[in-house]
């Protein structure tokens, strides 16, 4: 299928599609907004809703404070576009996505980053310390894969898979960070609690002494705790704010 402008692209999607690609772009727009983006590197990928295990990422080359809801490009799991683009995409860039999507039916969206707070943490070999409350809640649902190079090869996704198991928070060693969610907002708000946990830790460690840790009985009763400070709503207790934001700074995202 070709389709060149916003309202050809709107017209051959579902509702539920558009909506998609306007909260995936806003993602977009907010992860470059908070200073996560690396140049033109990394992904923020999501599930379309339907049979046929289509997914949205990024047009390769372009900044993220650059995407809309119409650039972004359709593809299948073997990261083939489904509607003709005239953007590149980054099948590579693809690997780790498509592995996490394979075997997690709950992940609507997945979104990685490679921040300078999260790689330094992801190097350190104890990893995630429990010293802060955003760290209790990335503790609760945190798993690790050591680093097997540049993320290119189809063998890796079956180790990725096994450690990945059902945690929603992955720390890729010497790589960066990675979240799932079941909603874009989910996946937003879970890489801003763990952004936020590893630039805590960087931080506390550059002080240069003794650090106090969470009592572990705290880390464990976190799950309740979470319920309780969102309403049991996730990042769409969160969204619809971010979304005015963006709205106020330039709601061409939206195109």
């Amino acid at each position: 299928m070709n389709a060149t402008t916003p309202s050809e692209i709107q017209q051959l999607v579902s509702a539920e599609e558009w909506q998609l690609r306007v909260d995936l772009a806003a993602c977009y727009r907010l992860v470059a907004l908070y200073g996560w983006s690396d140049l033109v590197f990394t992904h923020i990928s999501a599930r379309v809703p339907g049979p046929e295990h289509h997914f949205l990422i990024n047009p390769y080359g372009l900044m993220f404070d650059e995407i809309t809801a119409s650039s972004l490009v359709k593809v299948d799991q073997q990261c083939n576009k489904v509607i003709e683009s005239p953007y590149p995409v980054n099948p590579a860039g693809f690997v780790i996505h498509s592995a996490v999507h394979a075997v997690r039916e709950d992940a609507q969206c997945v979104l990685h980053t490679h921040t300078r707070a999260g790689i330094a943490v992801s190097a350190q070999k104890n990893g995630v310390l429990p010293i802060s409350q955003q760290s209790t809640f990335v503790l609760a649902s945190l798993a690790y894969h050591g680093y097997e190079g540049v993320a290119i090869r189809d063998d890796e996704k079956a180790r990725l898979q096994a450690n990945l198991g059902e945690a929603n928070f992955l720390m890729l060693r010497n790589h960066g960070l990675l979240t799932i969610g079941k909603s874009v907002a989910d996946a937003f708000l879970s890489m801003y609690t763990f952004e936020n946990t590893c630039q805590i830790q960087i931080a506390a460690q550059s002080g240069g002494g003794e650090l106090t840790q969470v009592d572990p009985r705290i880390v464990e009763g976190v799950g309740h705790a979470m319920k309780v400070q969102t309403g049991g709503l996730g990042g769409a207790f969160v969204w619809p704010s971010l979304i005015r934001k963006l709205d106020r700074i330039d709601p061409g995202y939206r195109n």
